[in-house]
């Protein structure tokens, strides 16, 4: 066995309703003032108002930034960080999907050290702590929530990741009553999202380990089974408790054994046409799996069974070929987009795509198989008509 090692949160906590019990997790961290960081949407709604008043009644006084919005920029980030100074916090908490979460992680570590934004971009570049950090997703998909990583918009087309064992949590709570209420569009892209985490983590190419292997295959289980229970089922209280589960063990096994080609195809189209990132890796997930299929059947076909859910026939060839059918299949049956002129994708922009995702080294080392840009291409391509 080679060597590996893996990074996870110290505290994971799961129950309906467990976020209303934040009071005594603050009060283990020692969080008088914490941040609450939050989008206006889920305020809207009135999710945030019941932990809010839980908080309150357990004598904490929480400053709520509630400005988060997707792929949020860095005035963002400041927005939050200046909020969070005047106000004298001494903790971050997220409520929220992938985005609030990235804000909460990034504030906690400006707030704990004394770097800027800007020095703290890339692999390992935080030099200092974090204020105690506690985050609670509202989507069952990014798997931010026990990541190392946080991913913040640097311009109109142009994003930036930190990524940093400072920026795992000190407590990730996963409560499923918070994610009844999603729509079936976001249920849907989410999910997919958690999937192709499982699926690019199983298949990893530098740091994939026992540990990851074993987190990826219980996620994609798990998410492959509750799927489309979620989207049409919305109140469906334990497929939404699988699935929240599931994004939450594939965003460990990613952690770890870091996403590839998917990932690295997606990002230019968020950048681009602002498509939600998980639907972005839906668009381009089966082409860029029949593109890494002849360096990556083996391990494909091990994944074709849990996909599917029942034996399938056949050699690896057979396999893979059936595991990507179905995760076509299942791109239709939850009404997602199935091909990029379906999302609005003009044509003629494909080459310029191409260029972008050549960009993503990071993602791309940990493909199966080694991307250029004519395979790039070629694989855009690919997406724009649905052909494998």
């Amino acid at each position: 066995m080679h060597s590996f090692e893996f990074n996870t949160v110290a505290r994971i906590i799961s129950g309906v309703d467990s976020a209303l019990g934040l009071g005594s997790q603050c009060e283990h961290l020692n969080m008088q003032r914490p941040l609450l960081v939050t989008d206006p949407g889920l305020m809207s709604i009135g999710l945030v108002q019941p932990i809010v008043a839980a908080l309150e009644k357990a004598g904490l006084a929480p400053l709520i930034f509630d400005q988060v919005c997707e792929d949020p920029p860095e005035d963002t980030v400041t927005a939050a960080e200046n909020m969070a100074r005047e106000g004298g916090v001494d903790g971050v908490i997220a409520v929220g999907g992938g985005s609030s979460m990235d804000v909460a992680k990034v504030v906690a570590v400006l707030l704990g050290g004394d770097q800027v934004l800007a020095e703290i971009y890339g692999v390992g570049q935080v030099a200092g702590s974090r204020l105690p950090l506690i985050l609670v997703p509202t989507t069952a998909g990014t798997g931010s929530e026990v990541t190392p990583v946080a991913v913040i918009t640097t311009g109109k087309t142009t994003k930036a990741g930190v990524s940093s064992p400072v920026l795992l949590p000190d407590v990730a709570v996963l409560d499923a009553g918070l994610t009844l209420g999603l729509p079936p569009t976001i249920t849907a892209m989410t999910g997919v999202d958690a999937m192709v985490h499982a699926i690019e983590a199983y298949t990893s190419r530098h740091k994939k380990n026992p540990l990851s292997d074993n987190l990826a295959l219980n996620a994609l289980q798990l998410l492959s089974r509750n799927i489309r229970t979620a989207v049409h089922e919305g109140g469906n209280r334990e497929a939404r408790e699988n699935m929240l589960l599931g994004a939450c063990l594939a965003g460990q096994a990613f952690a770890n054994a870091p996403v590839g080609g998917v990932h690295a195809l997606a990002y230019p189209l968020g950048g681009h046409y602002h498509i939600p990132h998980g639907l972005s890796n839906s668009l381009v997930l089966p082409s860029v799996l029949s593109f890494n299929a002849p360096e990556a059947n083996v391990l494909y076909a091990e994944l074709a069974e849990i996909v599917i859910g029942a034996p399938v026939a056949g050699g690896e060839e057979a396999k893979t070929a059936a595991l990507i059918a179905a995760l076509r299949q299942l791109i239709d049956e939850v009404s997602l987009p199935a091909t990029l002129q379906q999302a609005g994708v003009k044509e003629s922009d494909l080459e310029m795509l191409a260029t972008d995702a050549m960009l993503q080294q990071r993602l791309l080392v940990n493909n199966p198989r080694d991307v250029e840009y004519a395979d790039a291409l070629a694989i855009y391509q690919a997406a724009y008509g649905n052909a494998a």
